[in-house]
């Protein structure tokens, strides 16, 4: 089990279930207050039996992560978006990153552990909707890396396919960013290697990013 507390601080509780019975201790798990001092985990799909593209492109990821940063790697199953492979999830920081190979995974994650969230390769974070993802990527793409929790969705409107995403950075300035966004359909394709038939993937498109 992984989360945060209420200071911000990395909580993990580590187990293992091995009966359907076991499964049971995980809703107490949930609500135990878990160990201080662990490294964040990172999690690669490699489920070939969801997506071909998730065990051919994710094995070699997880298998470069790995061999820098034994023990805190672990091959996973599906954790969406196949057609990003290889996807890579932080926990519990909550950041999903795609379209990675060995070395750029490498990289992705160094920087992370570092404390720089790059926007090259990220796909979002857990807790945010897609167009608020998006408006965080373009922020961190034209000011620059910063922490998981520097920027902040504080304000979300939206009429019909436009969005209006208010963007804070951290202190001591607290800069609020405005950006503009506009859903829509791409052009049909296949989107995953197991894709069955062509399918049009919904992107959110920025178009201005302005310092309120």
């Amino acid at each position: 089990v992984l989360r945060y507390d209420a200071t911000g601080a990395h909580r993990q509780q580590w187990g293992t279930w091995e009966r359907e019975e076991d499964l049971a201790l995980a809703a107490s798990a949930l609500g135990a207050p878990g160990d201080l001092g662990h490294p964040p985990v990172v999690l690669v799909c490699a489920h070939g039996r969801h997506d071909t593209c998730c065990a051919l492109r994710g094995r070699p990821a997880a298998r470069a992560l790995a061999e820098r940063w034994p023990g805190l790697v672990w091959e996973c199953t599906h954790v969406g978006g196949d057609r990003f492979a290889a996807n890579v999830l932080v926990a519990p920081d909550g950041v999903y990153y795609g379209g990675l190979d060995a070395a750029s995974a490498v990289t992705v994650v160094e920087q992370h552990l570092a404390g720089r969230v790059h926007a090259a390769h990220l796909r979002g974070y857990t807790d945010l909707v897609p167009a608020q993802q998006a408006a965080v990527a373009a922020v961190l793409a034209r000011y620059g890396p910063a922490g998981r929790h520097d920027y902040t969705v504080t304000g979300t409107t939206r009429s019909g396919p436009h969005w209006l995403i208010r963007v804070t950075g951290p202190p001591p300035h607290a800069t609020a960013y405005d950006v503009e966004i506009t859903a829509h359909r791409a052009a049909p394709h296949q989107l995953t290697c197991n894709g069955p038939a062509t399918s049009a993937a919904m992107l959110h498109e920025v178009t201005s990013v302005r310092a309120g």
